[in-house]
């Protein structure tokens, strides 16, 4: 008799549907269940570091000269860049036409806590990229200063000895092998973290029907951003400038972006990411390990978008006329905070207070959004690493790679 196998996205989908109706309608027994979630979160958080830190060494190593890492850096920063650029413009033109802060309800709003968090300026995050202990960054998963540390490491291996640089490039590129095997293993486990990360969500979130009429018109407004974003912007930069199909790439990494959106960690969700990008859509080594890390580390382009909506949106409620230049003020530090916003947990709630402190609007009024952040959320992380991947492709196209998309 043949068995019926269905593929791993398909198995992720129908388990993110179980977990919702787990956390809808046996909402007192979802702590038996949501260990499995708690368990696969800390398999994907074991891995990180070491993937990271080999595969960017061997990324680098294996681009070789000083030149192709000077080019292929470039062309990373400028598509991040303006990717996340684009998402903020189509944020703030849908906040300006829709305008979901005017008339707001003040009264439905959540208690703001950790907001003292924000220490740094951006200038001060730029200048702790550099590690004072690399083992204390590596230990604290300070993403930005590992892959500041491989970036330096993976170079000075290409300009050491011919035989120090062979031993160094193999061990390192054998390290990445094993990395991914261990991926590949945790990965088949996770229908069963899915389902068990959905339940208990949808067992701690508010009433949805309550947030759906105080919050509507702003959740709207942050799901068209978003949805605009990813399936028109981001789909016709991969179809004109890399040149690939966005179709058969989006269901090369379907893995992945349903794991982002259960979970809402872009970071978590990297090493999935790396497998699909490059066993599926056929990008080399070379390039996803040098650029997936960085993207999932500083490309976040539904984050900005959000944060620009959101603070646009607080100000509406709060009968804040933001003029042309405060909005202008807005997209660029949302921009850089989007950057800013790696290994800090609540990332965009935390980051929207920098936003919010540039124009001068109330932090309190972080707590209008927060009710319904944790929603928006899922669908931000996907975006982010919808970008991610779409990058990787075009970036790969660029360098003359032949693609499976």
């Amino acid at each position: 008799m043949r068995k019926i196998r269905f593929a791993l996205h398909w198995q992720i989908l129908i388990a993110l549907v179980m977990g919702v109706l787990y956390g809808v309608f046996f909402r007192d027994y979802v702590p038996y269940i949501s260990w499995m979630g708690d368990v696969f979160i800390r398999a994907l958080k074991m891995i990180i570091i070491p993937l990271i830190l080999s595969s960017i060494i061997s990324g680098v190593t294996n681009i070789g000269s000083a030149e192709n890492l000077g080019r292929l850096g470039l062309k990373t920063i400028l598509y991040y860049v303006m990717t996340s650029t684009l998402a903020i413009l189509v944020g703030l033109a849908l906040v300006n036409i829709i305008q979901p802060g005017v008339g707001a309800d003040l009264g439905f709003h959540k208690e703001v806590g950790a907001l003292d968090v924000i220490e740094d300026s951006f200038g001060q995050t730029l200048i702790k990229i550099i590690p004072v202990n690399i083992f204390e960054a590596l230990s604290s998963a300070r993403m930005l200063s590992v892959i500041f540390f491989a970036i330096v490491f993976g170079f000075f291996i290409t300009r050491s000895g011919r035989k120090t640089r062979h031993f160094l490039t193999d061990f390192f590129n054998s390290v990445f092998e094993v990395m991914m095997k261990i991926t590949m293993f945790i990965i088949r486990f996770a229908p069963f973290g899915v389902f068990g990360i959905v339940a208990y969500q949808i067992s701690e979130s508010e009433d949805l029907s309550v947030l759906a009429q105080t919050m509507g018109v702003y959740m709207i407004t942050v799901f068209a951003g978003l949805a605009f974003h990813a399936l028109i912007t981001l789909p016709l930069i991969a179809k004109f400038i890399g040149k690939v199909n966005p179709l058969k790439h989006f269901r090369a990494v379907t893995t992945p972006l349903l794991t982002a959106f259960s979970t809402s960690s872009s970071s978590a969700t990297l090493p999935l990411t790396m497998q699909a990008v490059g066993n599926k859509a056929g990008v080399s080594n070379k390039i996803s390990s040098f650029t997936l890390p960085l993207g999932a580390t500083i490309n976040m382009d539904g984050t900005a978008l959000y944060e620009c909506v959101a603070a646009i949106f607080i100000a509406q409620a709060y009968g804040v006329d933001l003029g042309f230049g405060e909005q202008v003020i807005v997209v660029f530090t949302a921009l850089l905070a989007s950057i800013g916003a790696a290994g800090i947990p609540m990332a965009g709630l935390v980051m929207i207070t920098v936003v919010l402190s540039a124009v001068g609007l109330p932090l309190e009024g972080v707590g209008l959004i927060l009710a319904v952040d944790r929603i928006l959320d899922m669908f931000r992380t996907a975006t982010n690493v919808w970008s991610d991947s779409c990058g990787a492709v075009v970036i790969a196209k660029s360098e003359g790679e032949a693609l499976n998309v």
